[in-house]
């Protein structure tokens, strides 16, 4: 597409989707400290405008979807394309009344990516070479370790992560605490002493329930990381833990913050060795790039949150960049439903470059018997992903 045209490119239409996708946990549940769930639902959102189709998506419930349809689509119809950040501070101000943070933030992170997505498809790049990157791959560490896989699951699960050469990985813990040292013991005999052992409590503990478990953590396995010990919206208790707990062991916290002063309010003052961020969550790549601006004026890592097909190419750009979760439902899902999906080798995951955008396609045929809303597209735009 010449110059000209791209200037002129606006957006013809915008279609979303939801696909739920049934675990492949014990019974069909998986567990953490705190949530059992037997599902995971993607919402899709496509953008349309100068013969390509831009897509992102999100993590959430199918309500995310009518948000999307009933509050963003019709602002962007006819809208210029080159200037996703202009979107997104639109996009912001419309939502004001309807609410920023949650389902709102969620939907519009989905927007802000595809929106990403389509401009670099129209120019011709890859995402990650239209973004400003400092990195050419994200380094990952494997997660899932669920509280409710019987002992032989969660040991296969993590000696398959350091078989692939990840050389970090992560266990749901303190849903019975209990029960913590004997699965702890149970993953460090499987991947050895050198691999790296995170754990994620998901707030379900007290505060003096963390500190005591955050020095046991460390001092009988190892552990380095120790994410939402206590609920992210404790703020006092996490510095508790941050300033108390053992000094090799780093609390880390943010796949909740959905808007920038939810950021703010971790590192100031610090709340968290490492801050984390959901791309899917925190207003996509445009609110990525704010929260990485802190992170990096804070001096402060900044650790993806899930979602890895999105986040290998959005967290090129994070300078202050740590790891990515390659979190189990998230890769399972992703690599279900779309095309293109990236595998970690070398213990990270690497853009395609070979690609535009995100080098990313919905498999339609595949995906069609997960659908909970939208409808499959016909038509002009049925398949317009290029």
């Amino acid at each position: 597409m010449a110059g000209a045209e791209r200037e002129e490119c606006r957006v013809e239409a915008v279609d979303v989707h939801a696909f739920e996708v049934p675990t492949d946990g014990p019974d069909g549940k998986e567990q953490d400290g705190t949530l059992e769930w037997g599902s995971t639902t993607m919402v899709l959102v496509r953008v349309h405008a100068g013969g390509s189709t831009g897509l992102g998506y999100t993590y959430g419930d199918v309500s995310v979807a009518s948000f999307v349809a009933s509050q963003l689509a019709p602002l962007l119809e006819g809208q210029g394309v080159l200037a996703p950040p202009a979107l997104w501070y639109r996009m912001g101000t419309h939502i004001r009344n309807a609410g920023r943070p949650g389902v709102g933030a969620m939907a519009r992170s989905a927007v802000d990516v595809a929106l990403w997505d389509l401009k670099a498809r129209l120019l011709g790049l890859p995402l990650v070479h239209l973004l400003p990157a400092c990195h050419d791959r994200v380094p990952v560490y494997g997660s899932g370790g669920f509280t409710n896989y019987p002992p032989g699951r969660l040991t296969e699960q993590l000696a398959g992560w350091v078989d692939q050469g990840i050389p970090r990985v992560k266990v749901k813990t303190s849903r019975e605490p209990d029960r913590d040292p004997q699965r702890l013991t149970a993953a460090r005999e499987a991947i050895g002493d050198e691999v790296e052992l995170f754990t994620d409590a998901n707030g379900a503990l007290s505060r003096k329930e963390a500190l005591y478990w955050a020095r046991r953590f460390h001092e009988e396995w190892d552990v380095r990381w120790f994410e939402e010990p206590v609920s992210s919206a404790d703020l006092e208790g996490l510095r508790l833990l941050r300033d108390r707990g053992p000094e090799r062991l780093e609390i880390a916290a943010g796949e909740y913050a959905f808007t920038s002063q939810d950021f703010v309010n971790l590192v100031e003052p610090p709340a968290v060795d490492c801050l984390q961020a959901d791309v899917t969550r925190c207003g996509g790549i445009t609110g990525l790039l704010e929260v990485a601006g802190l992170a990096a004026a804070r001096h402060l890592d900044l650790s993806a949150h899930c979602a890895p097909a999105l986040s290998a190419h959005a967290f090129c750009a994070v300078s202050r960049l740590r790891h990515l979760e390659y979190f189990h439902d998230h890769a399972r899902v992703e690599e279900l439903l779309l095309d293109g999906t990236l595998s970690p080798a070398g213990g990270a995951l690497r853009p395609e470059t070979d690609r535009p955008g995100l080098g990313l396609d919905v498999k339609w045929a595949d995906a069609e018997p997960y659908r909970v809303y939208g409808a499959r597209p016909v038509g002009p735009h049925a398949h317009r992903e290029k």
